[in-house]
């Protein structure tokens, strides 16, 4: 369920998915492409596919967090 709402947090207001990856100046960036209409979408897409691959390295992180050597 928390993917779901965090993909419609991408959609709708993508500079706030950068702030709660923490990745501040993707952030600000962000925001500035979601002020204009037609950076609307290349913002959205941007957030939506860095919101996938945060969860993927988070993944990965706790896959290897887990080993022991």
């Amino acid at each position: 369920m928390h993917d779901f709402f965090g993909a419609i947090i991408a959609l709708r207001l993508p500079w706030l998915t950068f702030f709660t990856i923490v990745r501040p100046i993707a952030d600000i960036i962000c925001l500035i492409l979601q002020v204009t209409l037609i950076g609307w979408v290349p913002a959205s897409i941007w957030a939506v596919y860095s919101l996938s691959q945060y969860k993927t390295d988070q993944k990965i992180k706790e896959a290897l967090g887990s080993r022991q050597f």
